[in-house]
Parts: C-alpha cells; structure tokens; sequence
C-alpha cells in the first residue's frame, strides 16, 4: 500500500526528521529542500546502493567525482546554452509565471485568467560571477547535469586506467536548475542530486547495451524495494527526444502526483564526445576495443568503420536521487490496521537502506544496570559497520516502537530485567512485529544476516 496523497508523505517526513523546507525559519526557499537526520542516512543509503551495484560489483565503470563549476564552453558545445530551455508565460492578472506547457485552455493555472503573454524561451541554468570582477568574460554555470564533466574527463579517465570499450564512468554529485515552477515536494526542485552513468560502447553494439542497462535498471529499483508494477517503460518518441538521444526510455513510477519520470536510460549516441573532439584540435576523444573475426564483419555489414580507435557511443542510466528518496517513500509507506482495532504507521524500508538499522531499548530509563548494558549493546552493534545503531532511552516501549516502525527501523532490541540475569534480549521484527529471546553473544550475527543485503 503506497501513500494515499503527498501530504501524508510531507507531514511524515516533517514529523519524523526526514526531509524540511530550506530556510523554513524565514519563510522558506521554494524548490528547496534539507534532509534531516533520517533523510541523509535513508538518501546517503540509496547512493550507497547505487554506487555498489554500478562500481564494486562490476569490474568495467571507474569513478568521478566532478566540480559544479562548469567552464561556459563545456555547455556551449555540449547544446546546453541553446537547448536548456523552458517555455514561460506570465499571467497579466495574477502576475505568476509558469510553464507553457502546463497551461491548459489558454487560461492561467493559478487563477484562470486567460490574460496570458506569449511564450518566451527560459534558460533553465544558474549562472555565477568568477572572480573578482563580474562581466561577460568572467563567470561559469552550476552544472545542470553531472555528465558533462564525465565527457571531458573521458580522455583523463582513459590515460590513467588505460581502459578498452565497453566500459562506464560513474558520478554522483549535486546540479541545479533553476525550475519555473518547482512543485511535488522533493520532485521538482532548483537543488538536486544525480546519479548518473556514461558507459561507453561500440558504434553497432549500441542498442543492444541500451536494453541490456534498461533491464538492469528495473532490477536494480526493485531490490530498492520499488515494486516492479509501480514502473511503467516509455519509449520516448522521435519528436520528443532531446537533442543528443538517439533513443530513451523513461521508468516513469507511480507517484502520489501521478506517473512521472524516476529515471531515463538514453542512448547518447556519440553526440558528446563528438561535439567536444569537434572543437579542440588537439582533443582525441577516442578508444580502442579488442575486436574478434565476427564483430569485424558484422560491422563491415552494417557499413561502420572497422578501424581500431573511433568515438564511442554513450549510454546513460541517469536517475534523481531525490526522486529515488521520493519513490522509496512512497513504495514503502503503509497506515497498518491492526487486529485490537488500532493502526499503525510503518515504512517498510529494505533493511540497507532503513535510516536507523537497529534501536536499543532499556525497558526502564532510570535503571542505572539496564541502560548501562543496552549502551554496550549499542557500542557492538556500531562495530559491524552496517550505519546507525541508537539508543532509545525513553522508557515507554510502546511508544518507541510505533516511533520506529514509522522511521523504518527494521529491529527494534529491548534490555529488560531477565537480560541482567541470562544475557538475552528480546528482538521485534518491524514487519511482523514478532519478537523473540536471542542471547547476547548471537545478537551481532542476527543482525548481519538481517540487514545485509
């Protein structure tokens, strides 16, 4: 059961400390969010995933981590300058501005008047003043993406780890747009984070590998937890493809707003690379591949150059972490009727990304020997590495589970009176809210064996 509407989802993650308005002391920064102490650890978990599953467990993509500043010739070639627009209207009666596109009937969707300008091209990047002196010649973008960096540095990349096609470049890292409208929460926002990858293949071997990443994205969401129904393909068609694509596909999830893009895989083709090489003489935006009989020919078919070095072509798996934190949410929120007639608020997180991994409870707060012994508890789960252990010192036992199963806390460990006398303690499952006596000196592999993925 996802969540009924956005509200439910924003009053959670105020109430519980996930995600908050920036700047809300003075009014609020629209289309701009901070995480809080559970929204940092569940979106620091989600990138940890991705960067597992994109760079520790293959051996063919190698890292980056790039500025945000961005030189203007970078997105001058790249198209940016020229395409990264939106189309903006002003309402003469209400005097807001909002997308073209998302005007219906003519008429303001704010107030509905029909005193509407024409269209006019909005550039969607920030610009920012280098240097002491602003003027014309001294200042740089906010990167509206991460790949463009990864484009430049492909040759950087290439030198260093004397790398052969196929292969990726990983990067997660902050970009910024400055969004006409803002809106659906941490949806659409002028702040956010990508995950993007460029994995660089041979001209011909292209739309094979764009399958290959699609397949491999819909398994990669649904270990997050994102149920496979909850994603719909869209083959984006010709006349709405951006400039550099050859071919994407949109994973469009169910959101409380409605279906909307979680992440796009686009075959780039080798417009990148090639816009780059096009400008700087001395730039050889080339690689090489170890070809065997079979693809030679089959290139020499397709009437593609059998040389040994050529310009790869790009695919792009490239997802919002923002949007991923939204869908988790939503995928995982349940309100939960329970048999005595009460109901329960649960976030049923996968384990690895669960904020808070395991809270320990001393049954009564005041008890010297009991909280003593849960804080040593504490103290050895930390040591397996797995993120945070707390100590949830309240001393009403009912109200901190319903506390952490609406954190998504997955294993809640109570230190009682019977934990003094034979070293056990009583573990409670989130989901089933069963709970069981475990000895101490086993309480560590239960753990591992409970939250590893």
């Amino acid at each position: 059961m996802t969540a009924k509407s956005m509200e439910e989802l924003t009053s959670l993650c105020k109430r519980r400390g996930f995600v908050f308005q920036s700047s809300e002391v003075y009014g609020g920064l629209q289309g701009v969010y901070d995480y809080g102490p559970l929204g940092v650890e569940l979106k620091n978990n989600l990138k940890a995933a991705w960067w597992r599953s994109m760079v520790y467990e293959r051996d063919d993509v190698e890292g980056l981590d790039a500025a945000i500043l961005t030189h203007p010739k970078v997105l001058h070639y790249s198209g940016h300058e020229e395409t990264f627009t939106d189309p903006l209207i002003d309402c003469r009666s209400c005097k807001k501005r909002s997308r073209a596109d998302h005007v219906a009937d003519g008429k303001c969707p704010h107030c509905g008047s029909v005193e509407l300008t024409e269209p006019r091209p909005f550039n969607l990047m920030f610009k920012t003043g280098v240097g002491p002196v602003e003027d014309a010649e001294n200042f740089a973008y906010l990167r509206p993406e991460s790949a463009q960096h990864i484009f430049t540095n492909f040759k950087n990349v290439l030198d260093s780890t004397s790398r052969t096609v196929p292969f990726g470049i990983a990067q997660i890292g902050k970009a910024f747009r400055n969004e006409i409208t803002p809106r659906n929460f941490i949806f659409r926002v002028r702040e956010f984070e990508h995950m993007e990858l460029e994995f660089f293949v041979e001209p011909g071997t292209d739309e094979e590998w764009h399958q290959k990443w699609i397949d491999m994205r819909l398994d990669w969401w649904e270990r997050q937890g994102v149920n496979r129904n909850s994603i719909k393909l869209y083959h984006v068609p010709p006349d709405e493809l951006a400039h550099y694509s050859k071919a994407t596909c949109d994973l469009m999830y169910r959101f409380p707003h409605g279906s909307d893009e979680l992440e796009g895989i686009a075959n780039r083709t080798d417009f990148d690379l090639g816009s780059h090489t096009k400008q700087q003489d001395k730039l050889n935006l080339t690689a090489t591949v170890k070809r065997n009989p079979d693809t030679t020919a089959r290139l020499a078919m397709q009437n593609l150059s059998t040389n040994k070095w050529f310009v790869p072509f790009v695919i792009e798996p490239s997802a919002g972490v923002d949007r991923g934190v939204l869908a988790v949410l939503n995928e995982s929120y349940e309100v939960e009727q329970l048999d005595n007639g009460s109901e329960r608020t649960v976030l049923r997180l996968p384990p690895h990304l669960a904020p808070i991994k395991v809270a320990v409870m001393p049954l009564k707060r005041n008890h010297a020997e009991i909280v003593a012994t849960a804080r040593e508890i504490v103290s050895d789960l930390q040591g397996l590495g797995l993120g945070r252990m707390t100590l949830e010192n309240t001393g009403n036992i009912g109200k901190s589970y319903r506390k952490h199963d609406e954190a998504g806390t997955p294993i809640c460990a109570t230190v009682d009176f019977q934990s003094l006398e034979d070293g056990t303690v009583t573990v409670r499952d989130r989901d089933s809210m069963d709970q069981v006596r475990i000895d101490r000196a086993e309480l560590s592999s239960y753990i591992l064996s409970a939250i590893r993925m």
